[in-house]
């Protein structure tokens, strides 16, 4: 079948589909022809995917189905139901899904922080190179506190909130490359890694923990989250299995925006945490433990009820019917 001549015979159906579909109020009779363009356009639709299913008019064909099937039959089901489905299944499932590449970058990440932390300890030129023993003691016995309370905590919250969500989205949306994500936590751990080296050096590294672990838990496992999925994308370009390049990218793309949705959420209890409970006068076995506890609230979340997801089936991609698997026509 000639798909340019194709669509140059049916484009005036697709259009008029489009334009009932634009108006507030249909008539009698419009709705009818509605309906009855609806259905043409899926026979259509069923056509083309029968023969380019990865083409472009397929997806904008699917679109118009997708916005004239809610013009006739409203909204697809509660709002209620759908945001309870996708923290019950949607979410966890995508989670545990990369749970184990998620724990892989954790211990990596650590792994070079730590080695980086001890050449600094174990090389004293490297810390004279950093800076002058003045600069390097206002450092460690001043500034790397202050940092946690020098701003009001609501808005240094809002300022942890969107520094880690774009150090997130650019693992995420470079995930595909298969570097940006691994360059971005390398350079992550090598900070995390010099700066505790530092404290080190000064005998300090106990304030080191007791002002990143409140917080630290849960953003670097985001941070991880984040790196882990944008890995995925780029796993299924290289080795996509069974499926097409496209249908695999599609599928893991669908399933990343799971995740990052998710991650908006995640990001914004570490910096409520870093912004209150870091800085704030409570106990330090006290600030350590809320983190701890937000951290394995998380673990908790993606272990049960994502492995309950995963095993009824799902993986965090949207439903067939709102990824146009099928269309309903009745």
């Amino acid at each position: 079948m000639d798909l340019d001549a194709f669509e140059a015979v049916n484009r005036p159906d697709w259009e008029r589909l489009d334009e009932l579909v634009r108006r507030r109020r249909l008539s009698g009779e419009e709705a009818d022809e509605l309906l009855v363009l609806y259905q043409r356009t899926s026979t259509h639709l069923s056509m083309i995917r029968s023969i380019a299913p990865e083409s472009v008019l397929s997806g904008a064909l699917s679109m118009r189905l997708s916005r004239a099937r809610t013009k006739f039959t409203g909204a697809r089901s509660n709002f209620m139901e759908d945001v309870a489905a996708f923290f019950v299944v949607a979410l966890p499932a995508a989670f545990y899904r990369i749970r184990w590449l998620t724990v892989v970058i954790g211990v990596l990440f650590v792994s070079v922080a730590w080695l980086y932390g001890a050449w600094v300890v174990n090389s004293p030129g490297v810390i004279a190179a950093m800076g002058s023993d003045e600069e390097m003691r206002s450092y460690v016995e001043e500034d790397f506190v202050n940092y946690y309370s020098e701003n009001p905590a609501a808005s240094f919250a809002g300022l942890v909130w969107t520094n880690n969500a774009w150090i997130a989205i650019q693992a995420v949306a470079f995930g595909i490359t298969g570097i940006w994500g691994p360059f971005i936590l390398y350079q992550n751990a090598q900070g995390v890694g010099m700066a505790a080296g530092m404290m080190a050096s000064y005998d300090r590294l106990d304030v080191f923990f007791i002002y990143i672990l409140p917080h630290g838990f849960m953003e670097l496992t985001a941070i991880f989250i984040a790196a882990a999925a944008g890995l995925r994308i780029f796993w299924a370009l290289v080795s996509p299995g069974r499926r097409t390049r496209g249908q695999a990218l599609a599928e893991e793309g669908r399933s990343l925006i799971t995740v990052a949705l998710g991650l908006v959420l995640v990001l914004l209890v570490s910096g409520l945490v870093e912004g209150f409970v870091t800085p704030s006068p409570l106990p330090s076995w006290l600030r350590i433990t809320i983190g701890f506890l937000v951290f394995a609230a998380y673990w908790v979340y993606t272990l049960v009820l994502g492995r309950r997801a995963v095993r009824a089936g799902h993986t965090g991609d949207l439903s067939a019917l709102d990824r146009g698997d099928y269309l309903r026509t009745a």
